[in-house]
């Protein structure tokens, strides 16, 4: 049985930062997003193939050293040029003939597959598995389930006016003969290439289950959520190497990694990831993550994203994206 996960998009609503970093490898605490859900498969007996695209298949295939993973490689290095998850997906499985998991590469959750799995095992055709987001409203930003006991009958992506708040989460268990679907739907040209549009194209022609499950769930598509999930997944975790000066305060919990110095009356936390070699000085930073090498002196930081190596002075953000290299400074 194979394991696929998927991580071939270019994240845009990131941007800057996932223009050099891929959203799967985004640290969530001292891991990244794509170590919680290899966790969560790693084991059962799968064969795990990760794919990703020309721009981070060394990013991917440094991750997975160490790892049983194969990573496989769409020619694209753009998002003008991506496949798309239905056409990445059917490269995948028309070369296999076994059943298979699919799962969004930037998906995070608390709860266990196992239920998943073992409706699959019983009834032998395609589950899905779904959350209950609690809220109309959210549920317009998601593909949709309208269930009858728990076989959905239909799946609308993204609905202008959704009948539930029972949302699909992109994991999917599917028996082996859906390849010939799935082949069958990428040859029509005028189809959509995304996977909750395949899943309602599916249920009108198969019997497909959903397996709903609680816990902590995040699509990780905006700063907030990014944020949001970060919050949820930290542990504290302070490497041996960092400096604190005796006036700074540390909140926990944070991640700072070797390097790191900081000075003057800085306060780091709570909810806070400061990266390699970064000098954070009569600073305030929470709820954020600092990527290496960046420098902040008397600057407030709260709810935001900064790349690498940025040096940002004398000034207060709030539920920002700083790209690579950028200097700041008010005064």
């Amino acid at each position: 049985m194979k394991a696929i996960i998927m991580a071939g998009g270019y994240a845009t609503r990131l941007w800057p930062v996932t223009k050099t970093k891929a959203k799967p490898l985004l640290p969530i605490g001292k891991k990244k997003i794509i170590d919680l859900i290899y966790e969560k498969i790693s084991n059962y007996d799968f064969d795990i193939v990760l794919s990703t695209n020309k721009r981070f298949e060394e990013d991917f295939k440094r991750w997975s050293e160490g790892k049983d993973v194969k990573v496989v490689v769409e020619n694209t290095r753009r998002e003008e040029e991506k496949l798309g998850a239905v056409k990445a997906l059917t490269q995948i499985v028309k070369k296999i003939d076994e059943d298979f998991l699919v799962i969004a590469g930037d998906n995070i959750f608390s709860f266990e597959l196992k239920p998943l799995f073992e409706l699959f095992e019983r009834e032998r055709v395609p589950v899905t598995a779904l959350y209950d987001i609690g809220d109309l409203e959210m549920a317009k930003r998601y593909g949709v389930a309208e269930l009858e006991g728990n076989r959905v009958v239909n799946f609308h992506e993204k609905p202008e006016k959704p009948s539930t708040t029972l949302i699909g989460i992109a994991i999917y268990m599917f028996p082996s003969d859906v390849k010939d679907i799935l082949v069958r739907y990428v040859s029509d040209k005028e189809r959509s290439d995304n996977l909750g549009d395949f899943l309602g194209y599916l249920c009108r022609r198969e019997n497909v289950l959903g397996q709903i499950f609680s816990g902590n769930w995040y699509d990780v598509g905006t700063p907030d959520s990014y944020i949001e999930a970060f919050k949820s997944f930290t542990e504290h975790w302070v490497a041996s190497s960092v400096e604190i000066t005796r006036p700074a305060k540390i909140i926990e919990p944070v991640v700072i990694e070797k390097g790191v110095k900081i000075k003057g009356r800085s306060i780091v936390g709570p909810y806070a990831y400061i990266g390699a070699g970064c000098e954070i000085d009569s600073s305030d930073v929470s709820e954020s993550v600092i990527f290496p090498g960046t420098i902040l002196k008397r600057t407030r930081l709260w709810r935001s994203i900064v790349d690498d190596e940025c040096e940002i002075r004398n000034i207060e953000l709030s539920g920002s994206i700083i790209g690579g290299h950028a200097k700041i400074q008010r005064g």
